[in-house]
């Protein structure tokens, strides 16, 4: 892949194993909008960017190289070579190389732990478009303005300080249902250092996984995807109510306990196990496998 600044925008050229849909749609993030075909605005670690893709070319829009240097380049997880990834996992498994084939295009995002920890949250027994909702209603009521856009002003994701400020009643205006007391129990744990960043990247997998789940309502289905998404684990495998009925299609025939199905997941890919995880959810759930 070639990188190289036009007219103040950042070119990738010749990108392989990046398709801005599959990213952006397989689940993993949610402060995003879709602004036509393969393009969309997005909202992460403070700043706005404008993507689009077309033919051989990804433009990010009013972006210098030092900013994708910083951000976008761990961002969209460039410096994985997603190629050598999909060849071990269908070595693992040859039948995912239909799901890997139909969905080649995805990257796992290094997004920030703060903000999936509580997007996780607010996930549990909500659809996408909801979820996303919520996001942007939390973003527009306690984040930092960073950019107007045709008349539309952005806000990022609030920071920890901002919602350590705010009530378990003000959340639930945000439409938060029942995980207004989660969200208030996550964010008092990361701001009084209980749980941050720097603690958890330092943990084995299960020791990150059982501190996040000291969390109110964070199970292990919401752990697995804030280390998958945010902590760097690859090997984190979460299971869904999707996943569930997409590893039964797959591999069990028959109702499986969550536990066994990670587990068999682990031991199949090993530190695959994320990769695999995203190409399955993404495939599986557009194809109805399962349901």
């Amino acid at each position: 892949m070639n990188i190289y600044s036009e007219d103040n925008n950042l070119i990738y050229e010749n990108v392989s194993d990046f398709d801005i849909d599959d990213i952006l749609l397989c689940g993993q993030c949610f402060h995003f909008d879709k602004l036509g075909d393969k393009e969309y605005e997005l909202i992460a670690y403070g700043k706005y960017l404008h993507i689009k893709q077309f033919d051989n070319k990804v433009i990010l829009y009013d972006t210098s190289m030092e900013e994708h240097n910083i951000i976008w380049s761990k961002y969209f997880d460039l410096d994985n070579d997603y190629g050598k990834i999909k060849q071990a996992i269908i070595k693992a498994d040859e039948r995912l190389k239909t799901a890997i084939d139909a969905k080649k295009g995805i990257r796992i995002l290094n997004q920030e732990f703060f903000e999936m920890l509580i997007s996780f949250i607010i996930s549990q027994n909500k659809q996408i478009p909801h979820i996303k909702q919520i996001v942007r209603t939390i973003s527009d009521k306690y984040g930092d303005v960073i950019k107007c856009v045709d008349g539309r002003t952005i806000h990022a994701f609030p920071t920890v300080d901002a919602l350590n400020r705010v009530s378990v009643e003000e959340l639930r205006e945000c439409k938060v249902g029942f995980r207004a007391p989660y969200i208030r129990d996550a964010v008092d744990k990361v701001y009084s250092g209980e749980i941050s960043y720097e603690v958890l990247v330092g943990l084995s997998a299960d020791e990150a996984r059982a501190k996040l789940m000291s969390i109110k309502g964070v199970g292990e289905k919401v752990a697995n995807c804030v280390m998958l998404f945010s902590l760097g684990f690859r090997d984190a495998f979460p299971v869904d109510v999707w996943m569930k009925r997409i590893m039964e299609y797959m591999y069990f025939g028959e109702d499986t306990d969550k536990k066994i199905i990670e587990k068999f997941a682990y031991e199949k890919f090993g530190t695959m196990s994320g990769y695999a995880q995203q190409y399955l959810f993404h495939y599986g759930r557009e194809n109805g496998l399962g349901k």
